[in-house]
């Protein structure tokens, strides 16, 4: 396990705990961080068995965080998942169909239970909800700000569109308000940009690019995956380009040569620039510095 979870993280990567080859494959995609899945990749006959393998995935030297996605609450698998899989080799759970805060809470119980029990420092492991429901869309903001395990939340747009009958096409339109609301929530609980959903068209990489690219627009900072040649597209997806970088560069050094001068307002290249286009561009290459540390 990492001493502390980096931040931000672009690509989470999901791979079936009961696959031994896709497993290992996961930890060297680049992405920046892998899901082992106890979920929906694994039929229920192979559940209970499934943990130790990932644990033992979990325990191998690897590149990038290391997370697991246990059952929903509401099953029968949630706490003896979450018991089970625990450890000093954990960066975090993934809890999928969350609702409510209460739901947040419960798990946030069982996983300080297990640490104690496993004589782990409290607290250290990340709790990373899936919100999929329209009563998770609307109760984004109190489950964003339930605990303080909480570092950030995903949208799950299979479920999301299951749950209300949408037709999920590619404009992705329908999608909108539920990524709204996320950011939204995201910015109010102080905690980092949500991570968009999966794409299912796993060899159309122009829909792919295109769904991170509104992911983006709407302040997600990184993007689920579920086949490694998407990590990639996703990596580059959640960072600036080339002329974004250059001209963050150019707005933050002429502004602070106006400054200098009294004027808190200017314009570069036809652009309006004020304070906070200044702390925009200061985002844009604060970012950077983070992944080149």
């Amino acid at each position: 396990m990492s001493e502390s979870n980096p931040s931000p993280i672009r690509s989470f990567l999901f791979a079936p705990g009961n696959h031994p080859r896709k497993v290992e494959k996961v930890f060297v995609t680049g992405a920046d961080a892998a899901i082992l899945d106890l979920e929906d990749a694994v039929a229920i006959s192979e559940k209970e068995a499934t943990r130790s393998k990932v644990i033992e995935a979990m325990k191998k030297n690897r590149s990038c965080l290391g997370y697991i996605r246990v059952n929903s609450l509401e099953t029968a698998f949630c706490e003896n998942d979450i018991s089970t899989v625990i450890g000093t080799w954990l960066d975090g759970i993934v809890l999928p169909k969350v609702e409510d805060a209460d739901m947040l809470k419960q798990v946030d119980s069982m996983i300080s239970t297990a640490e104690i029990s496993k004589g782990l420092v409290s607290g250290k492991i990340d709790l990373m909800p899936i919100i999929e429901t329209a009563k998770g869309v609307e109760n984004a903001i109190e489950i964003a700000s339930a605990s303080s395990r909480v570092r950030r939340v995903a949208f799950g747009g299979g479920d999301y569109t299951l749950d209300l009958d949408y037709l999920w096409t590619a404009d992705e339109e329908v999608l909108s308000y539920g990524r709204a609301r996320l950011s939204h929530a995201s910015r109010v609980a102080k905690i980092d940009p949500p991570i968009d959903t999966v794409v299912l068209q796993i060899n159309d990489d122009e829909r792919f690019l295109a769904s991170a690219e509104r992911g983006r627009k709407f302040g997600f900072g990184g993007k689920l995956c579920i086949h490694p040649n998407q990590v990639a597209l996703c990596n580059t997806s959640f960072m600036p380009s080339a002329d974004e970088v250059e001209h963050a560069r150019a707005v933050i050094a002429a502004f602070e040569e106006a400054e200098s001068s009294g004027s808190a307002s200017i314009q570069l290249e036809g652009y309006f620039i004020d304070y906070p286009i200044v702390y925009k561009a200061q985002r844009i290459l604060a970012l950077i510095d983070k992944f080149k540390g």
